[in-house]
């Protein structure tokens, strides 16, 4: 039975075989259009009876939940073994090591210089600087300077030089300054009245001081004791004639800081002594001023007192105000400041000749007196590159000094006073502007009203003044630079028409307009070129002495 179910099982395998062999067969016999090509490209025909349709049998998934009411922790088992030995803690940060920087060069300081020009009018000038090294705590110098010029007027003729040696010493705790200085000023009497027949008198005319300074401070600390500062002023002043002046000031200052205060005294002794052929004058100040300051929220206010004592020839006692007060109303940008005030002005010999070269002999000494000085305005900054101040004052002034024509000779000037009080009233006002390094500017406007006890007019002071000047760097080589000064008419006082009366004359204003321009070739040379006088007017700044005409010249200056 075995081997008939082998025969039977066999014969249907066989049978099945074949009918899936004839419903998938190759035909044998092709079509003439389907044969292979000449150039060997097979082309068969297949049948596909159904499309191939894979199937993915469901997979057995084995589910274990875990179980919840399991609470037994495990426990892992421990153990430890301590080793015997130091454990070596590098927490310390590891030091950087700086990188050794190439020496830089040394720079080679030009601080010494050196500038020689000429001109029309026989304008010769030259001026020498000189300083010292590197040392910033030790430091001096030396300096020269020599103007002479020749007008068209008969004897028409200015000679100026100066020099000077100066150091300064800088200790730990104080510095140490002083100077000495040698001044030389020479011209003419070639002031004439063209309207006189009367010859004036032409002779030469000539002033030297020599003069020395000294000064010791100490530097400001907050845990000083007490700051101070002393100072020695003395000079010799002559003139070519019999006037004679010396004269020493001493002067000390001496504070102390104390939270938002400072308390301290400014004193000075000023002795000075004038003589000419028929006088000689004791002309000696002593002043002491104590105050103190005070500062709350940008509020500064100063009271103190100035007591002048007044010895020597004429003897009086003057006790003034000394009060000053400031108070920003936008911060950085307005301050409000008023102040009263009062002192004597000392007259000096050399200071009415450094103001009018054409003194006669026998010149009256006599201070003046600020009795009250009350003043006020506004300041500020309107940006970093521009500066502002406008204020107005107030004085009540007692022997006001003024230059008058001497009623002999017409060509010399003597000094008057104004017996009685004076009244000056005064509105100044100024703008500085510094735009980066292109363009720096200044420029003053100042008003005065005179309202005198017994003269006339102010004599040769003016009403209105104008002054500017304007730096202009137009590049690193090349920079221009322009002044000018614009004054109202003035007035002086001559002669009247009956002996021992005076009347008035009207000297006419003026603009005075100078500008130059310098060329820097290298480092060290440079040239320029100046103009004054633009205008070419000879104006007068006193009666009968005109001024120099337009006035060119130019030059090098050297930088070592």
């Amino acid at each position: 039975m075995n081997t008939n179910t082998f025969k039977y099982t066999l014969f249907l395998s066989l049978f099945s075989l074949s009918v899936l062999t004839s419903a998938q067969d190759k035909k044998d016999q092709t079509s003439p259009a389907q044969q292979a090509p000449a150039g060997g490209t097979l082309i068969e025909e297949i049948e596909v009876v159904r499309p191939y349709k894979p199937v993915l049998a469901d997979a057995v998934k084995i589910r274990r939940n875990p179980d919840m009411n399991r609470v037994a922790a495990f426990k892992p088992v421990l153990t430890y073994n301590i080793i015997d030995k130091k454990l070596d803690l590098n927490t310390n940060i590891k030091e950087l090591q700086a990188q050794k920087m190439a020496d830089e060069p040394a720079v080679v300081l030009v601080n010494n210089y050196a500038k020689v020009s000429a001109g029309n009018f026989n304008t010769a000038l030259g001026e020498v600087y000189i300083n010292t090294g590197r040392d910033e705590a030790l430091q001096g110098g030396a300096f020269f300077k020599h103007l002479s010029q020749k007008g068209n007027l008969s004897m028409q003729q200015f000679s100026k030089q100066e020099f000077g040696l100066f150091g300064r010493s800088i200790a730990d705790d104080y510095s140490l300054s002083g100077r000495l200085i040698y001044d030389r000023n020479a011209t003419n009497f070639y002031g004439f009245d063209p309207a006189s027949s009367i010859p004036a008198d032409m002779s030469k005319q000539r002033f030297s001081t020599i003069g020395a300074e000294a000064e010791i401070a100490n530097k400001y600390s907050e845990s000083s004791l007490f700051n101070y500062s002393a100072n020695i002023n003395a000079y010799q002043f002559s003139n070519i004639d019999d006037a004679r002046e010396s004269s020493v000031l001493l002067r000390g200052s001496l504070n102390k800081a104390v939270k938002q205060s400072n308390i301290g005294v400014n004193a000075s002794i000023d002795m000075t002594s004038t003589k000419d052929l028929a006088y000689k004058v004791g002309n000696n100040i002593l002043r002491a001023n104590p105050y103190i300051k005070l500062k709350a929220s940008g509020f500064n206010l100063d009271l103190g007192v100035n007591i002048v004592q007044e010895f020597g020839t004429q003897s009086r006692l003057n006790i003034f105000p000394a009060v000053s007060a400031e108070l920003p109303i936008i911060e950085g940008y307005a301050t409000l400041f008023a102040g009263v005030n009062g002192d004597v002005l000392k007259t000096s010999l050399r200071e009415l000749a450094f103001e009018n070269p054409y003194l006669n002999k026998n010149i009256a000494i006599k201070n003046s007196l600020e009795k009250m000085n009350v003043y006020g305005g506004v300041k500020g900054n309107a940006s970093a590159e521009f500066g502002y101040k406008i204020m107005a004052w107030y004085k009540t002034m007692e022997d006001l000094q003024l230059f008058v024509n001497s009623p002999v000779l017409i060509n010399r000037f003597e000094t008057i006073y104004d017996n009685g009080q004076s009244k000056i009233l005064g509105l100044e006002g100024e703008i500085n502007i510094k735009a980066s390094e292109f363009l720096n500017m200044t420029a003053k406007a100042q008003l005065f009203d005179y309202t005198l006890a017994t003269e006339q007019e102010a004599w040769f002071k003016p009403k209105l003044r104008l002054m500017s000047n304007a730096r202009f760097q137009i590049n690193r080589k090349v920079i221009i630079d322009a002044e000018v000064l614009i004054q109202e008419e003035i007035y002086g006082r001559v002669n009247g028409t009956a002996p021992g009366t005076f009347t008035s004359k009207s000297i006419n204003g003026f603009i005075d307009l100078s500008a130059g321009a310098e060329y820097k070739v290298n480092e060290k040379f440079g040239v320029y070129i100046r103009a004054n006088n633009l205008t070419g007017q000879s104006y007068q700044r006193f009666m009968y002495y005109p001024k120099l005409g337009m006035n060119v010249l130019g030059g090098i200056n050297y930088a070592f």
